[in-house]
């Protein structure tokens, strides 16, 4: 689920939406919809998602039944993740919250900036050191399969203390080190070398998790990843769908993984796994900017209106006569150029105060029928609590997910303060 190189090693893709992405400020997603993005997710091939805070009370549902989606087969691709912060109490409470998981990260600042900014003076480096180990034993203790640590603010973390750092978590136990660019720091040559550097003298394999202050995330983490591979090490770059998060935002999936297979620094030096497909980019991002409502962008790499529109009279012309004299990728390839069917005249839509021949109307459409009029009231039921839930129309897939899985997606609903 990866890209292989000559090498042998990997860069795999984890994907932090649920987790990094939802913390947009302003945004935000629905349980629902943060589940049918792991299941879009699950259908790419990504690694691992990044699911959410196992210590958030009303994550609760939404995670244990996600928990039980992978249970049935029905995610099966992917690993879920959760976060949480390096503290013993946590560790406790998220694995008492969330009996099932088995793949988590925990997080702490690293940097001077962080540790006297954030903890006032009353911690040094030892004492974040010793209480990373002492959350790392807590997670194992607990039973957690991966144990990815953060190193927050890496970027401005002095290089001696984080490899020191990162070789006291590996003896531990931890899987990997994940380098944080918390604040959009580094250059794609300062996260070529400081990862190089620290790939080197660890040998840990190593996230890259870069923020796109300066509109540097997907070139840091293109680099990044190869300054981990040429040091030795699988490389595991963070993204999120559309590159949503926090200010600036986070490194776009779809231009990290393209950037890697079509530039002439990567292309058949790293080759793609087969199971990660590259033709479910397009449903993702638009189902993601549908669910956020943030359109993309015209000029978005990959997905965008006119990522592959062509006016000027000397690119129209090279472009009708060989599409690769202007493009570098097929549009194709994306999962883009399907007919896509647009209801015009009267439409019928389902909302929290739909009828049942509304209701019939619209799952007949979808070709599913209902065994009775009790089961069909059921579902109807759970529609007007996921559009309350979403504040949306539903889409086709979030209206099959309620249909396929009701008890999950009542689960995933259900929110107690």
């Amino acid at each position: 689920m990866g890209i292989e190189t000559k090498t042998g090693r990997v860069i795999y893709f984890i994907d932090v939406t649920n987790r990094d992405g939802v913390q947009t400020s302003r945004l935000g997603l629905a349980k629902l919809q943060k589940t049918m993005i792991n299941l879009y997710l699950d259908k790419i091939g990504i690694f691992q998602s990044e699911f959410g805070f196992p210590v958030t009370s009303h994550e609760k549902n939404y995670l244990n039944a996600n928990m039980e989606l992978v249970k049935k087969g029905i995610i099966n691709t992917i690993r879920l993740s959760g976060w949480m912060r390096a503290l013993t109490s946590d560790v406790y409470e998220s694995f008492d919250n969330i009996p099932n998981l088995k793949h988590i990260n925990i997080s702490i600042s690293t940097s001077d900036q962080m540790i006297i900014g954030k903890f006032g003076g009353k911690k040094t480096r030892e004492d974040i050191l010793v209480q990373t180990l002492e959350a790392i034993d807590a997670a194992k203790a607990r039973g957690a399969e991966t144990i990815g640590v953060n190193a927050e603010d890496a970027s401005r973390t002095d290089e001696d203390f984080l490899i020191e750092f990162t070789k006291a978590i590996k003896k531990q136990g931890a899987a990997r080190l994940r380098y944080c660019d918390t604040i959009g720091y580094d250059d794609p040559d300062t996260a070529y070398k400081r990862l190089n550097r620290l790939a080197k003298e660890v040998k840990l394999p190593l996230e890259i998790h870069f923020h796109n202050d300066v509109g540097l995330a997907v070139g840091n983490s293109v680099m990044g990843a190869k300054g981990a591979i040429d040091g030795g090490v699988d490389a595991y770059i963070n993204t999120t769908v559309n590159g949503m998060g926090e200010r600036a935002g986070n490194a776009d999936f779809a231009s990290c993984l393209l950037a890697i297979l079509k530039t002439s620094g990567f292309k058949n030096k790293y080759k793609i796994n087969k199971k990660l497909k590259l033709d479910k980019i397009w449903q993702i991002a638009k189902y993601a900017a549908y669910a956020f409502g943030v359109p993309i962008a015209i000029n978005q790499p990959a997905v965008g209106g006119n990522a592959f529109a062509h006016e000027s009279g000397i690119h129209a012309d090279g472009a009708l006569k060989d599409k690769k004299n202007y493009e570098l990728y097929a549009y194709e390839a994306l999962g883009r150029g399907e007919p896509e069917e647009i209801e015009t005249g009267s439409q019928i839509t389902l909302g929290e105060y739909s009828g049942i021949k509304g209701f019939r109307n619209v799952y007949e459409k979808l070709e599913m029928e209902f065994k009775n009029e009790k089961e069909a009231r059921q579902i109807l039921e759970l529609v007007r609590y996921a559009n309350i839930h979403t504040q949306k129309p539903l889409m086709d897939n979030e209206l099959r997910f309620i249909y396929k899985h009701p008890d999950i997606a009542a689960k995933i609903m259900t929110i107690k303060p």
